[in-house]
């Protein structure tokens, strides 16, 4: 038979924990109040994942296994936390962290949302502040015209609108 099919006795490879989005040193973890309560649910949700697994006894390999990588994931999610600033939306003019842009290209409009580093989705158009694209927009108003850096190279694009999600 194959080795490939046969679990190997040796020494466990250490699991591994992806790594969280990035976020350069120094800089707050600046989050909307919308990524403040989605890092409490993802902390809430670690802690009932670990509560769950240190219960289950079923097989002490992969229960340790289990642990040690809920155990990364809580530290890393600890430092996050650490060092979050909430930010709350200030209508402006501006597009700053917070704002939902759009904006004109000659690929068509764009409509993104300017939000922190874990909050960040881009195929929900959720772009997070240390992005080019953000990087970008951050302080234009309707219409100026910004150079966002694409994969086909520079690209002008448009503002046509920049709006703040209403508090309460």
């Amino acid at each position: 038979m194959s080795r490939a099919f046969t679990k190997d006795e040796g020494p466990d490879e250490p699991p591994v924990v992806p790594p969280r989005a990035p976020l350069p040193d120094g800089v707050a973890n600046y989050v909307t109040p919308r990524g403040l309560a989605l890092l409490h649910a993802e902390r809430d949700a670690l802690a009932a994942e670990r509560t769950h697994a240190d219960a289950d006894h079923s097989d002490e390999r992969e229960r340790s296994r289990r642990l040690t990588v809920l155990a990364a994931r809580q530290a890393a999610l600890a430092e996050r936390l650490a060092r979050v600033q909430l930010v709350p939306p200030r209508p402006s003019d501006t597009a700053r962290f917070g704002a939902t842009v759009t904006y004109r290209t000659p690929g068509g409009d764009t409509t993104v949302t300017i939000v922190g580093v874990d909050e960040a989705d881009a195929a929900a158009g959720l772009v997070a502040f240390t992005s080019p694209v953000a990087r970008a927009l951050t302080g234009a108003k309707v219409g100026d015209t910004v150079s966002l850096r694409t994969a086909a190279g520079e690209e002008d694009a448009h503002v046509l609108a920049v709006e703040y999600p209403t508090a309460g």
